[in-house]
């Protein structure tokens, strides 16, 4: 029982410092296109053969926590469309700015070959869906991730929780429902200034619970029961286990019944070939996504999410099928989905979602997933005091619709069946983010986050003049 104690520890100890190693390098840098000097967004920035890695924010700028011993290491920087910048890690300027030249393989070039393969976007992405168990992972694994969860307005914050998670996934081939969990390790920051007024989901939250409402009062609503809605609103459209385990984990769960891009995905997308690019060396076709003859639905409990259009892109590598990076958005498309997400949300695009993935001993795994989607709150509803409302004075109408967007990098990937083993069994595996958690700074020290842009910085600022930064 002693050793089995120690064991357990050790192991404990292991995970910790995999986050957390003291010794560490922090490389800071500016990517940017060689001929217009435009910043390029989400550019992988990695050390060579490892899972250690970022990516670019919105302006261009990265962050990177090296740890020693990987110093003499090469620093890759790559983006699909250009060629790679790489370089030894212990000669890296630190601050400087790295220009990439755009690099486009002749389409011509590869599609006139000897051995039979599909020449249309159809067929390629086809393909790719079959080679799906060959190039994902076919064994468990865990990977680290860090969560960037944040709700907002036009004009401000409302929500922003920093999370440190763990993801275990069984294999490509078990069903994510039951075969995937994500845990919440830590976090970092947790805001909630969001106006209490979400009547609506309150509403709806009693509808839940099989209560029958005419007219709420908000003044007689206790402020901790729409809190409870709130939160209740915000796991069952946006929670972490809704992305990975639902349909819009649109490679992971394109095995599972009615998936998007699954057996009978042609008959809501069509795929038409547009170019093919290069991405570090690699040819990879991109692949414009269009809408079928039948409209897409997600099909989610208690929500009505019918009518939508996919529209968007999906890059295959040219060489083994396996797919690069999704970039799908699902807009309002037929004549009850166009009006209803006028009304409720101001915004005809529902659901925004980009999937990128990273090669590593010849396997696909996740590597940065950004997600959002707009949110019912007061001001939403569509009630008939909507024209009284807006006719109020002091109105404005960009605080008046909110949406959510969650951002995951991944890192440290694990493979050592006895590790994950420990993980499983010691973790609680919980994704709720809304839980509260003590504050670790020497955890966060070191460990790889979401670099933000100028915008969030001041945004994040202008926020934390109105909250405690951390919650202890």
């Amino acid at each position: 029982m002693k050793q089995s104690k120690i064991k357990r520890l050790l192991s404990f100890f292991i995970f910790f410092i995999t986050a957390t190693t003291f010794a560490q390098t922090e490389l800071k840098g500016k990517v940017a296109d060689f001929l217009t000097f435009q910043p390029i967004e989400s550019a992988s920035v990695y050390i060579e053969y490892t899972t250690i890695g970022s990516i670019t924010n919105a302006d261009g700028n990265f962050v990177l926590k090296v740890p020693q011993q990987h110093l003499q290491d090469t620093l890759v920087i790559s983006s699909i469309g250009y060629k790679s910048f790489k370089v030894v890690i212990s000669e890296f300027e630190n601050g400087s700015d790295i220009f990439l030249e755009e690099d486009v393989a002749s389409l011509d070039e590869v599609v006139i070959v000897a051995d039979p393969r599909p020449t249309t976007g159809n067929g390629i992405v086809q393909k790719a869906i079959e080679k799906l168990p060959k190039n994902l992972p076919e064994q468990p694994y865990l990977q680290k991730g860090f969560l960037r969860h944040k709700e907002r307005n036009k004009k401000e914050y409302k929500w922003l929780i920093e999370s440190a998670i763990t993801l275990y996934d069984s294999s490509y081939a078990s069903g994510a429902k039951n075969n995937l969990k994500i845990n919440v390790d830590e976090t970092r920051k947790s805001y909630d200034l969001r106006d209490i007024d979400s009547v609506f989901t309150f509403a709806a939250f009693l509808k839940n619970k099989g209560i029958k409402t005419e007219n709420i009062n908000r003044n007689l609503v206790k402020t901790s029961s729409l809190v409870e809605a709130i939160k209740w609103n915000d796991s069952r459209v946006n929670g972490l286990e809704n992305l990975f385990k639902g349909r819009l984990n649109l490679v992971r769960n394109s095995n599972v019944s009615g998936a998007l891009l699954g057996k009978n995905m042609l008959e809501k997308h069509q795929f038409e070939l547009d170019t093919i690019l290069v991405d570090n060396g690699r040819k990879i076709y991109k692949i414009k996504i269009e809408k079928g003859a039948d409209f897409v639905g997600l099909n989610t409990p208690n929500i009505y999410n019918d009518g939508f259009e996919p529209k968007g892109w999906i890059y295959i590598y040219y060489d083994n099928y396996a797919i690069k990076k999704v970039e799908y958005e699902l807009v309002a498309a037929s004549d009850v989905q166009k009006k209803r997400s006028k009304s409720l949300f101001d915004t005809q695009v529902i659901h925004k979602l980009v999937i990128t993935y990273k090669d590593y001993d010849g396997k696909m795994y996740p590597n940065y997933i950004y997600y959002e989607t707009p949110k019912l709150v007061n001001t939403g509803d569509r009630s008939s005091d909507r024209i009284k409302t807006e006719a109020e004075p002091g109105f404005d109408k960009d605080e008046q619709y909110y949406f959510t967007i969650q951002e995951i990098l991944f890192s440290d990937i694990i493979q050592d069946p006895e590790l994950i083993k420990q993980e499983l069994q010691q973790n609680d595996w919980s994704a709720d983010i809304f839980s509260t958690k003590p504050y670790h700074e020497s955890f966060w020290k070191n460990y790889n986050v979401l670099l933000e842009s100028k915008e969030e910085e001041k945004l994040i600022q202008d926020l934390s003049k109105r909250a405690s930064l951390y919650k202890e």
